[in-house]
């Protein structure tokens, strides 16, 4: 069974590539470049300003040098950290007490420039604010391109979904943090720095994503630039088909956890993967002209690969060279997405990609429909969500998923009540996302990137979405708005991918100097890199680069040059 190809690149796409590839409207203002200035002060940041509604924390100045987050070590210039609290209240519901945490870095040598790092999961956390926001690992965060970042919270001091009880606290996950922090953070860099920020940029990856396409809806008159990876822009459905998905593996598990529950990673194995995955670069590789063990060319590749044909059934045992009917069967459905009893989808669908060998690929499909989707479900994304904590002794986990109703539950995302009087399907998703004319209009531009074989958010729902953007504004969105798929790349980064690139970088040069980028070289991280990727193939280059091309254009091989060099390959 075939995964549906992408609108876009049917016999729609010729007429769509008029929107690619260098072209303009003259009639769109061009945005002015921003002009550096050095901090004026740090220490007197939490004394000197009245900003409303905001509590500053402490201020203190930071030496340039290592910072160390996740495990990766990046040198930073020197800046001043800025700590504080917005809206602190008890919340009316719960009785918990809630605020909207943030943190800023403002180098000292500043580049003018306000970035805006939205985080992901369901936030919680006010993670370190480096602007480490496209790509893995990136070799040169927003801080250290001199950029004032910001990182909060979201509203809700735990990365738990509790908070889901607080009808405030919701919205504020939803899209008003974002809302109530930008003027803060550009009042903030004025105290800082004598001036307000010149060009401001809103960027993130998964929810962080999510944050990023809101932003480019709700806060079009805020941000002169949008750079969204990975987008769970549709994350309330995304969120349910993850819990569908459990329901489907369990059929095909074959152990059991310690609760006696369905053991979702006993359904396919990494060594069953591993066969999809060398089956669908088997059939698809030499389609962008290169047999280079990479695909780029995933809609040619959707007509091409045939999962019950072109990967051997099993006729006894599983042993890793083949899959059972069962399996095929669920993976199919799987990724062809949910209907309900109506036939009416649910969720769109996904792509066939060599990324599915991905460990990250598996986390997702096995392991966060309990740990994480249920919990989020059952509180954020549902009205109204369970009457209070102890509804559950713990997070709701693997059971909440098997049990879960769509044709009962999944509605409840639509609803509302006196209490939650905007329903999580508002307050989660962009308004209008395919008009986005107020962005447009101020000379504003938008970057969204997507890896092919993400495990959570659908690409090709992304990539449905440009489609959609392209008709509404009259196949000229290019202008404003470019998307580039990651082939191989799993969720924000990891798989048989070039993952490591930089985004930013050319969304501050499209804005600013009005060079709209064609193509953006990414790199493998093999041996050498500041963090290896361990699923590179064996046979690539530990320096591989490939062109990301924007959608719908492929990267493909120009027939003749070194196959792990980007040169030899063009964006067609």
């Amino acid at each position: 069974m075939r995964a549906t190809p992408p609108l876009a690149l049917s016999a729609a796409a010729a007429a769509l590539l008029m929107g690619c590839g260098g072209s303009s409207d003259a009639a769109l203002p061009q945005l002015s470049a921003a002009t550096p200035a050095t901090l004026q002060s740090c220490a007197t940041l939490a004394s000197g300003l009245a900003l409303p509604d905001t509590r500053i924390t402490s201020a203190e100045q930071v030496p340039a040098g290592p910072i160390t987050v996740q495990n990766v070590t990046t040198q930073v210039p020197a800046h001043c950290l800025v700590k504080g609290k917005m809206k602190e209240r008890t919340g009316p519901v719960d009785g918990a007490s809630y605020a909207i945490g943030f943190e800023m870095r403002l180098p000292v040598e500043w580049n003018g420039r306000f970035l805006h790092q939205a985080n992901g999961g369901v936030d919680g956390s006010v993670v370190t604010a480096l602007g480490s926001v496209s790509g893995a690992a990136p070799l040169a965060p927003g801080l250290v391109q001199g950029f004032a970042v910001l990182s909060s919270d979201a509203g809700h001091g735990a990365p738990t979904p509790f908070f889901g009880l607080d009808p405030q606290a919701r919205l504020d996950y939803g899209y008003q943090a974002v809302g109530t922090l930008t003027p803060m953070a550009k009042n903030l860099i004025k105290g800082a720095y004598g001036k307000a920020p010149d060009r401001s940029y809103l960027a993130g990856c998964s929810n962080g994503g999510r944050h990023a396409m809101v932003g480019a809806s709700r806060y079009a008159d805020q941000y002169d630039g949008i750079l969204a990876g990975n987008p769970g822009f549709h994350l309330p459905k995304a969120a349910t088909t993850q819990l569908w998905k459990a329901q489907q593996y369990a059929k095909i598990s074959t152990t059991t956890d310690s609760a006696g529950l369905p053991d979702l990673t006993s359904a396919v194995t990494p060594a069953e993967f591993k066969l999809i995955g060398n089956a669908i670069t088997a059939k698809c590789d030499a389609l962008d002209g290169a047999a280079d063990g990479q695909v780029n060319d995933v809609a040619a590749c959707q007509a091409t690969f045939n999962l019950q044909t072109d990967v051997p059934t099993c006729t006894g045992a599983r042993d890793g060279s083949c899959i059972s009917s069962a399996q095929k069967n669920v993976l199919a459905s799987i990724f062809a997405g949910p209907k309900n009893s109506k036939g009416e989808a649910l969720y769109t669908g996904t792509w066939f990609d060599p990324g599915v060998a991905g460990a990250n690929f598996a986390m997702w499909h096995f392991t966060m429909p309990a740990t994480r989707d249920a919990g989020a479900v059952a509180f954020l994304f549902s009205s109204p969500p369970p009457a209070s904590v102890g509804a559950f002794t713990a997070t709701p986990g693997m059971q909440y998923a098997l049990n879960f109703s769509m044709e009962t539950d999944y509605p409840k995302m639509f609803a509302t009540n006196a209490t939650y009087t905007e329903s999580p399907w508002s307050y989660m998703t962009p308004p209008n996302e395919t008009d986005l004319s107020a962005l447009k209009n101020r000379g504003a531009k938008m970057i969204v990137f997507h890896g092919v074989a993400d495990g959570v958010f659908s690409p090709m729902d992304t990539a449905h979405w440009m489609d959609r953007l392209q008709a509404n504004h009259n196949g000229r969105a290019n202008d404003f708005a470019r998307l580039f798929l990651v082939p191989g790349m799993n969720h924000c980064s990891g798989g048989p991918a070039t993952d490591q690139f930089d985004m930013l970088a050319p969304l501050v040069a499209w804005v600013e100097q009005g060079k709209a980028p064609d193509s953006v070289t990414a790199k493998a991280r093999g041996a050498g890199a500041n963090v290896v990727n361990a699923e590179l193939p064996a046979s690539w280059s530990a320096n591989r680069t490939r062109p990301l091309c924007v959608y719908p254009k492929v990267a493909r091989y120009n027939g003749t040059g070194d196959v792990e060099s980007a040169s030899s390959f063009s964006c067609k």
